[in-house]
């Protein structure tokens, strides 16, 4: 016959366990308040080890620091800026301010670093007010081309149908003629000037950019996001401009950056044929004219090359900036 176990013993023993794990937590408790620095218990630590959440945009600046070449692209677009916007300051002649004429083509000495055109006036102080010209075209036709082909764009890719193929007929015929053979056109219609010329690039090379914005929409007008939207009542512009347009920001900013190059070097081609800006205001297309004229790539090969150094430089910056921004903006790109 089997004896039963006394009830005053079983008691015992759970008052026991429950006073032994009761001492343990209060001795863990104890554990993390004498650790330097820990505030919590040992049940929360996984939550003090969070890292905080960084937006696409600060993770994209990480990343983008880390490119040397991008660096460097960055900076040449900062010193030409700064050079363009304090040229005044910097310049010690004026834009078209006679030195002497009777140094006219002196080549580079301390005195003038860059030299003396063959009117006399400083290349140095013309190169600075160059950079003016050249930066004012390029983001201003960029405005142009962002202003005409993001809504064109937007508007063909969202709708599609009949919609999308008219303006792509108008897109397809426009891209299917030279783009400097339409700013030519332009230029000679309306008559040279710096307004003219960023009107004309800009009211020309809108279509590279409808045509990217477009492939973005359709692609995006399909995403659940979207199509939530769309169930709760909101309006195609609401649509287009709180949801589609912000998500397809990352390849217009290439675009752009890549954009602003491009413009300069339609400006300086066209300055190199006569038909951009006009003398005596400073171009680095009109200085490489004046540069290449014959008999003084031999003689003064200084008129030359310090107009190309800016071009090329200028150019360079913009598309190392260009790539590095293509790849930190990335989403998918490692660290």
């Amino acid at each position: 016959m089997q004896r039963s176990q006394p009830v005053d013993s079983v008691d015992l023993r759970s008052a026991n366990a429950v006073a032994a794990a009761s001492a343990a937590e209060q001795g863990a408790g104890e554990i993390a308040e004498r650790l330097p620095g820990r505030t919590a218990p040992l049940s929360t630590v996984g939550d003090l080890t969070t890292r905080p959440q960084r937006s696409l945009w600060a993770d994209a600046w990480r990343r983008l620091l880390k490119n040397k070449l991008a660096v460097i692209g960055l900076s040449i677009v900062v010193i030409f800026t700064l050079v363009a916007v304090f040229a005044p300051l910097i310049a010690p002649y004026g834009e078209s301010e006679v030195v002497d004429p009777r140094l006219a083509r002196m080549h580079p000495s301390w005195l003038f670093p860059f030299g003396i055109d063959a009117n006399g006036r400083d290349l140095f102080s013309r190169v600075i007010y160059g950079a003016r010209v050249s930066l004012v075209v390029g983001v201003l036709a960029q405005a142009i081309v962002l202003a005409i082909g993001i809504p064109v764009g937007a508007i063909a890719g969202y709708f599609g149908g009949a919609i999308d193929g008219f303006l792509m007929r108008i897109v397809d015929v426009i891209y299917a003629i030279p783009q400097l053979l339409l700013v030519l056109l332009f230029v000679n219609w309306r008559g040279p000037g710096l307004a003219n010329i960023f009107l004309a690039i800009g009211l020309v090379g809108w279509v590279t950019e409808a045509r990217l914005v477009r492939g973005q929409f359709l692609a995006l007008r399909e995403q659940e996001y979207v199509k939530a939207a769309q169930v709760s009542g909101a309006g195609n512009l609401s649509i287009i401009v709180k949801h589609v347009l912000p998500n397809s920001l990352t390849p217009i900013i290439v675009a752009m950056t890549f954009g602003i190059p491009t413009a300069i070097f339609t400006e300086a081609a066209l300055s190199y044929i006569g038909v951009g800006i006009r003398p005596p205001q400073a171009s680095w297309g009109q200085l490489v004219g004046e540069g290449s004229k014959p008999g003084y790539v031999q003689t003064d090969p200084h008129m030359l090359l310090f107009p190309v150094l800016a071009i090329g430089l200028t150019m360079l910056g913009f598309t190392f900036l260009g790539d590095g921004l293509r790849d930190a903006l990335d989403p998918k790109g490692n660290d």
